[in-house]
């Protein structure tokens, strides 16, 4: 079997049979996982490993390859997301991998024996993300869809619509199919999970996972809010652009108005690439983008359409992957920690590492079923990663070094906080402390009140949230508003000044306009725009407490888990009694613009405006935050409820459907001549 390594020439035919079997079925399974669930069962170089162990075996023995083997596919097989079939009528192939420079010369060794000279090569980095076909007809993008398994995919065209980068309508009229990768960017992905484990859901184990994920999504409103990017890199029609090279085609993309990586090399032999490897090898973890390796392609096309393709993979270019950087150490203890929803999550706490250019000593275990899956042990030795070279994870436990005292982990079945009995609400995979006086989540809930995105009171951090609770100073959020010079004194390193700086921060965010305060109290699902979005369209926080889920879920970009949570969340007595506290405190429950207090004679005044195209005179932002200033609410989609579409240069799809729909379209200067008699 793979773990035993045993040479593949030692085999007898039934040893043979059996082990690609079982690596058939298994890689098979990893592949369900990774490709359709996106929630992959192992590290990329493990499944790699086995594949490449599997492909050496059937070219061993090929009476037992079957139609059905992972090596004869590309990519998974046809999914069940409930999105539309499109067929590719030129495949979408995958890359080959090697894994070391003595594997890349043995591939360019047979294609200077193919081509008969020797060929440039373009140098590309291998972006981990979600590869993806953009359809454009006379310049206009109709159609994206995934690569699915190669032959049939998934039509993702109104999710791709949300993603800035992309195009929907090119610099030229031209007619093309290009292909490239949609990928998340490492930012976006650790603000992503650590808003699923806040609200109980199972992380993404990295970014090109959470990008599947999000551009797979049935309501493209999902996608949109997961800021995914683009780049592209291939068309199999080079010609329609007028490009000869892959450098030139890029190009051609730039010009064109396509996303393109920057960083791509041409060089004129294999014996060149090492500087590039040393370069992005050390750049990998400040790229804004996860990599893992490295792309080298034939960089004419002429001599790409000599060499062809395999079943799977072109023959013209090959995938140098990183090594995984991975450490050994030992887990020391695991912690149990409460968030402000009542999430209870574990962290391994582990003998420090040097890993990827930091020290690590604490990595995530997310819920109970992960723990229980990865099977730590308090003394395990593991192996540490970093996933999407972002976030600590613990890849498996050294099993040969495990220590014979190891005993199964028992989960916890209070909280360690309040040691209220933990709860499995259905549908989620986390605990859940569900006492509202937990200490812990209060002090969570408090510590996010205060905080910049929040209510902004500066210099209520953590500690002092601490301090305040221990001597029984504050006992919910309307309480900030009733402590006292004197009270503040008695905090450890507490001065006059201190206290009269956090006095005036507190008194300074009774201003504020309400969407903050909505977002400060922490209602599960509903972040600093989602509470933006609401403020604008009822104007006051007390109406939004009495409001129907059909109310909040009419309007755009709201849906019905945020509908339910808020309605949920203003039903309890407990919420109802600290809004009066808060009002009573004189903390301001209306919405109010950036820019002052809103005319409501203003012609702009409550209505629903979009924005697309290319603006000339001010940017779509400023414009954006003119109209709010205004009283209008500036949504990202046209729909029956819109009421103007202010459309600039090159305006797509979203100017086509308000002229489906009949609503009223402006160019820019009919804009700019209302704004001058708003002004007058």
């Amino acid at each position: 079997m793979v773990e035993k390594n045993t040479a593949i020439k030692d085999l007898t035919t039934e040893q043979a049979k059996e082990e690609i079997q079982t690596l058939q079925d298994r890689l098979t399974d990893y592949g369900i996982a990774y490709y359709e669930k996106d929630a992959p069962l192992v590290e990329d170089h493990v499944y790699d490993e086995q594949y490449a162990r599997l492909q050496a075996l059937e070219q061993a023995f090929p009476q037992f390859i079957s139609q059905d083997s992972p090596t004869q596919n590309v990519g998974g097989a046809e999914t069940k997301s409930g999105l539309p079939k499109v067929q590719h009528p030129i495949p979408m192939l995958s890359l080959g991998d090697v894994f070391s420079l003595d594997e890349l010369q043995e591939w360019e060794d047979r294609t200077k024996k193919s081509l008969g000279f020797q060929p440039k090569y373009n140098l590309e980095l291998k972006i981990d993300g979600l590869a993806i076909n953009l359809k454009y007809e006379q310049g206009k993008l109709v159609q994206a869809s995934t690569r699915g398994n190669g032959l049939v995919g998934e039509d993702v065209t109104a999710n791709v619509m949300t993603i800035g980068d992309v195009p929907k309508t090119l610099k030229e009229a031209v007619t093309v199919e290009v292909r490239g990768e949609i990928y998340m960017p490492k930012a976006s992905f650790v603000q992503l999970n650590e808003e699923r484990e806040a609200e109980g859901q199972e992380p993404f184990a990295n970014p090109r996972n959470a990008a599947a994920g999000s551009l797979r999504q049935l309501d493209a409103n999902v996608t949109k809010k997961r800021n995914l990017s683009a780049f592209m890199y291939y068309t199999a029609e080079p010609d329609q652009v007028g490009a000869e090279t892959q450098a030139g085609l890029l190009e051609r993309f730039r010009a064109l108005g396509l996303p393109t990586n920057p960083d791509n090399r041409v060089i004129d032999k294999m014996a060149e690439i090492a500087p590039y490897l040393k370069e992005y090898t050390e750049k990998r973890d400040e790229l804004p983008y996860g990599i893992d390796g490295v792309v080298v392609k034939v960089n004419d096309f002429d001599s790409q359409v000599d060499l062809g393709n395999t079943v799977k993979i072109p023959r013209w270019a090959i995938a140098y992957k990183f090594p995984p950087e991975e450490a050994e150490t030992v887990v020391r203890d695991i912690e149990w920690t409460v968030g402000r929803t009542g999430a209870v999550t574990p962290t391994a706490v582990m003998d420090p590492v040097l890993l990827a250019g930091t020290t690590v000593q604490r990595a995530s275990l997310h819920n109970p079923d992960y723990l229980e899956m990865k099977d730590v042990r308090i003394g395990d030795t593991v192996t540490l990663h970093k996933a999407g070279d972002i976030i600590p994870e613990i890849g498996q436990v050294v099993l040969a070094k495990r220590p014979t005292s190891a005993v199964p982990y028992q989960i916890p079945t209070t909280c360690p906080a309040c040691g209220a009995e933990l709860v499995h609400v259905e549908g989620e995979v986390v605990l859940r402390c569900m006492n509202p006086a937990c200490p812990a989540q209060i002090q969570e809930g408090l510590t996010h009140f205060a905080s910049r995105n929040a209510m902004n009171i500066d210099g209520l951090g953590p500690q002092i949230v601490s301090q305040l609770l221990s001597r029984e100073l504050v006992k919910d959020v309307a309480s900030i508003y009733s402590l006292t010079k004197s009270q503040l004194l008695t905090l450890d390193k507490f001065k006059e000044k201190s206290a009269d700086n956090l006095i005036a921060a507190i008194n300074a965010s009774k201003d504020n306009s309400a969407e903050r305060l909505l977002f400060g109290l922490g209602v599960r699902l509903v972040g600093a725009k989602a509470a933006k979005t609401i403020l604008q369209t009822f104007g006051d926080l007390g109406r939004v407490a009495k409001a129907t889920e059909e109310e909040i879920v009419a309007i755009d970009g709201i849906g019905q888990a945020i509908a339910d949570s808020l309605v949920k969340y203003f039903k309890e007595p407990q919420a109802q009694a600290l809004l009066a506290e808060l009002a009573q405190a004189g903390v301001n429950l209306m919405y109010q613009s950036d820019q002052g207090t809103v005319d409501e004679n203003s012609f702009f005044y409550g209505k629903k405006i979009v924005l697309t195209g290319k603006l000339e005179v001010s940017s779509r932002s400023e414009i954006a935050a003119w109209l709010e200033a205004h009283g209008a609410s500036v949504t990202g989609s046209v729909s029956q409820k819109t009421d103007l579409v202010i459309a600039g240069a090159d305006a797509g799809s979203k100017l086509e459907k308000a002229e489906t729909l009949g609503i009223t379209v402006w160019n820019e200067q009919d804009f700019l001549s209302a704004q001058q008699n708003e002004q007058a």
